[in-house]
């Protein structure tokens, strides 16, 4: 169910929000309110994010409030649709195109719609700031969420302005193989890991936030190299260096993990690509600051680029 509600304001949006989540929402309950936050007009884009919301929405019951900024030199207007029941997955989503003074007033326009006693998360899933704590949306959420696999002109993750709540779907991403890693320590016990070596693709936030993971966590130098990734994931190779010999992690073809401990039988593990949905709705299952992000970019510096 759609409801266009052109040319109207914030009053009149609560009123039609009341009235659809009477009549045509599934689901009773809202587990916080997502603030999403898009620059420009792009159809395909917008598409996109509502596509990744909708199935998100499955496991997170929301309020999503979707706020696209158009051109700020324009008469200040705002136009907004209400997406319910079968086009908001299980949320109640507001899709509000914004113009002219209000572009640069989003706090103002959702604090009105903002649901009671709940958390409130703010997400950029195309273009991150680079101290979101700091943009509007972030000053009112307790935890913000950047995607810097969907702005490749995001500053590096060295010039973040990381604060407590702050996350990226990049981390989410490579937590299943941050679990295998973790495995294939388990498997290899005793030993001192003395450093580490990572490649995958040149420039990818995921890649880095992995090798900046291992330095904090095992405290040793880490370098980063360039190779070519498996389809749907861009870290291709690990090793780790321990008293005992090297234990590899190696990405084949994107869906399968290889395994190799000193001593012992290589392993295979099967380990599928993440949607943005995905990491998306993993993010939301955590909604108090993720330490351990904050010490990966930490650790940050102690990883150098390695010598092709």
């Amino acid at each position: 169910m759609i409801i266009d509600l052109p040319n109207t304001n914030t009053s009149a949006v609560a009123r039609a929000l009341a009235s659809a989540r009477e009549n045509y929402s599934l689901a009773t309950g809202r587990v916080l309110t997502l603030l999403v936050a898009v620059d420009g007009e792009d159809e395909g884009s917008i598409d996109a994010t509502l596509s990744t919301l909708r199935s998100a929405s499955f496991e997170h019951p929301a309020r999503v409030l979707v706020l696209i900024s158009g051109d700020p030199q324009a008469e200040a207007r705002l136009d907004a649709e209400l997406l319910v029941a079968a086009d908001a997955g299980a949320s109640e989503v507001v899709v509000m195109r914004l113009r002219g003074p209000l572009t640069a007033n989003l706090d103002s326009v959702v604090t009105p719609l903002l649901l009671p006693d709940t958390p409130v998360v703010a997400c950029w899933p195309q273009l991150a700031p680079a101290h979101p704590a700091r943009e509007q949306l972030g000053r009112i959420a307790q935890r913000r969420i950047t995607n810097a696999r969907r702005d490749p002109a995001a500053p590096p993750l060295s010039e973040l302005g990381y604060e407590p709540g702050d996350s990226d779907m990049m981390w989410s991403l490579i937590t299943p193989w941050r679990g295998i890693v973790a495995s294939a320590l388990d498997r290899y016990p005793g030993r001192t890991v003395t450093g580490a070596e990572i490649s995958g693709a040149a420039g990818d936030a995921s890649v880095d936030l992995a090798a900046g993971w291992l330095a904090s966590s095992l405290g040793v130098d880490v370098a980063r190299g360039t190779a070519a990734a498996a389809a749907g994931f861009p870290i291709a190779h690990l090793a780790l260096h321990c008293d005992g010999g090297d234990i590899e992690v190696s990405v084949q073809g994107g869906h399968t993990v290889k395994i190799s401990v000193p001593g012992r039988a290589d392993s295979f593990v099967a380990m599928g690509e993440r949607s943005d949905a995905e990491c998306l709705a993993e993010d939301l299952r955590h909604l108090g600051p993720d330490a351990t992000y904050g010490r990966a970019l930490a650790g940050l510096a102690r990883v150098h680029q390695k010598e092709q």
